[in-house]
């Protein structure tokens, strides 16, 4: 029976920044009449950011929309070409042989895009087909997954999946808001790539669901301004997720048979410290079980798409699973969105 194999994840991140060191030398001047700022800053839960744009030495939050684009390009090109080529590598495969690549991202966009220029300058073959998933937000990986899982299924194919995101183009101007200090606390730069393919060992995907409260939509959006891209993150974010999370993670373990309780590891988009509180609250998961997603947060960040991605990598990475365990992924975005998937190892 053909299903959709992930292979291991390939992780390219720019140069890395002390959360403290960018509070110190840049946001502390812009926020220092905001009451509350440095508690904020210093709760995010993150300790190292990585950034294609360091605001300490290079201020573009004066910069408008086409020049930001224009800078995507230069930096997102390397920095995914580094990530798609060490996946395409431990896929044990060439770049001829991707059938299907699809490129996610809400940081930027050019046309031609991400896509064609990385399969020109590695080499794929022209008759590579392409899907780009943009400005979803932050759970865009998974029904990007979702896509590249059915062509593999349905159609046999090997299939690259790349998440691109670089949120530090997007810095605002110096406001009073604290949305955009929360944003500016959080996020940070990022490439994840992994092939799918129709056989091997690894992640197999099982299963993906979704659920979408539209009633809440103004809590959590990405607006396209003349100054790059804007966040507003309203503090009821977890306490809205927080009802859609346990039946969807319910339903998804039980139609496919699986026991909730003996799910063996969870990869958690860390959108920031108190949706994982929640997350670890309604589905009632120990500090072991919340540790990829929170040393995730603090070692990277918030990277949008790429984030659960990142988790998922390091759980992986950090812990060993038998034949037949199952991990289930998370992830949350605007919408109010969240998608789960349920993978299994073998």
């Amino acid at each position: 029976m053909v299903s959709a194999h992930l292979s291991r994840i390939a992780v390219a991140v720019p140069a890395s920044i002390p959360q403290h060191a960018m509070w110190d030398q840049c946001f502390s001047r812009r926020y220092r009449t905001l009451a509350g700022a440095s508690r904020i800053w210093n709760g995010a839960g993150v300790e190292t950011r990585h950034a294609v744009i360091d605001p300490r030495t290079e201020d573009i939050s004066s910069w408008s929309t086409g020049a930001r684009m224009k800078r995507y390009v230069t930096d997102a090109v390397p920095l995914a070409a580094t990530a798609v080529s060490e996946a395409i590598d431990a896929a044990d495969v060439t770049a001829k042989d991707i059938e299907l690549f699809v490129v996610v991202s809400c940081t930027g966009y050019a046309t031609p895009g991400l896509d064609l220029i990385l399969a020109q300058n590695l080499g794929m073959a022209p008759t590579l087909q392409r899907l780009c998933v943009g400005h979803m937000g932050c759970y865009a990986a998974l029904p990007a997954l979702a896509a590249v899982g059915d062509a593999v299924v349905a159609r046999g194919m090997t299939a690259l999946l790349l998440c691109v995101e670089l949120t530090s183009l997007h810095v605002q101007p110096p406001s009073r808001d604290l949305d955009q200090l929360v944003s500016h606390a959080l996020f940070s730069d990022a490439a994840v790539a992994v092939v799918v393919k129709p056989t091997g060992p690894g992640l197999q995907l099982v299963d993906i669901a979704a659920n979408t409260d539209c009633a809440h939509e103004d809590k959590m959006t990405w607006q396209i301004t003349d100054l790059g891209f804007r966040m507003t993150l309203s503090s009821r974010v977890p306490d809205v997720l927080a009802a859609a999370l346990r039946p969807t993670v319910e339903d998804l373990a039980h139609r496919n048979n699986v026991d909730l309780s003996a799910i063996a590891g969870w990869a958690i988009h860390p959108g920031g410290p108190r949706i994982l509180d929640v997350c670890a609250s309604v589905l009632g998961l120990d500090n072991d079980a919340m540790a990829p997603s929170r040393d995730t947060l603090r070692d990277h960040g918030n990277c949008s798409s790429a984030t659960v991605l990142l988790v998922l990598e390091r759980l992986l990475e950090e812990r060993t699973f038998a034949s037949d365990d199952h991990i289930i992924a998370l992830a949350f975005g605007p919408g109010l969105t969240l998608y789960a998937a349920l993978l299994r190892w073998t």
